[in-house]
């Protein structure tokens, strides 16, 4: 497929939700394998199996299609976050997020520093959610809301960002869904020490 001409209109009215949705999967691979700055919107078409200038058409560009994938996260993050859920629960199912794309994704945006600024109005709705919880009683009042959960983020994301480390410590491959099963559990015990519920 030639990569420099538009999209065609028979190419635009096909499926437009399914080419959408295959374009942010390949989009969450390619970030979450090469980070922000390192991908190229050409790869992400190829992957996708689409012409390159439906990137531009229906996400206005690499940014637009980087934001976009930050708001998809922000809204499944928010579900799983929901105030009716023990934040053990929660946590744990945010372990599993490291063995996703959007896992590797937001761990490269960490690290590299380099993609476009998306989860400040997220974070601080998830900090004012944290104070909710300590009014709750579902941690001590002597805890900082915001650091608390700067360290939960930090905890839940080691199996991701400390792999090796993960590795060295337990002699198991951090990668793995029953190592992930087995440390979110762990997380959730360590949480419910907090709210003094074990």
């Amino acid at each position: 497929m030639d990569q420099r001409r538009s999209p065609s209109t028979s190419e635009r009215k096909r499926d437009p939700e399914r080419t959408r949705a295959r374009i942010l999967e390949a989009a969450a691979a390619e970030f979450g394998a090469k980070g922000y700055a390192a991908t190229r919107t050409t790869d992400i078409a190829a992957r996708a199996g689409v012409n390159k200038q439906l990137i531009s058409y229906y996400f206005g560009g690499k940014e637009g299609l980087y934001k976009e994938l930050a708001t998809s996260w922000h809204s499944t993050a928010t579900e799983m976050a929901s105030e009716d859920q023990p934040l053990d629960t929660v946590l744990a199912g945010f372990v599993a997020t490291t063995l996703t794309d959007h896992g590797r994704l937001w761990a490269w945006a960490n690290l590299a520093g380099d993609s476009p600024a998306t989860d400040e109005a997220f974070l601080r709705t998830q900090v004012d959610q944290m104070r909710d919880r300590q009014s709750a009683g579902e941690f001590p009042s002597d805890l900082d809301p915001g650091l608390l959960l700067l360290a939960l983020m930090a905890a839940a994301s080691a199996p991701l960002t400390l792999r090796q480390t993960a590795a060295q410590i337990t002699g198991e491959d951090p990668a793995t869904p029953e190592f992930a099963e087995k440390y979110a559990e762990q997380l959730a015990r360590l949480v419910r020490h907090l709210s003094g519920r074990t």
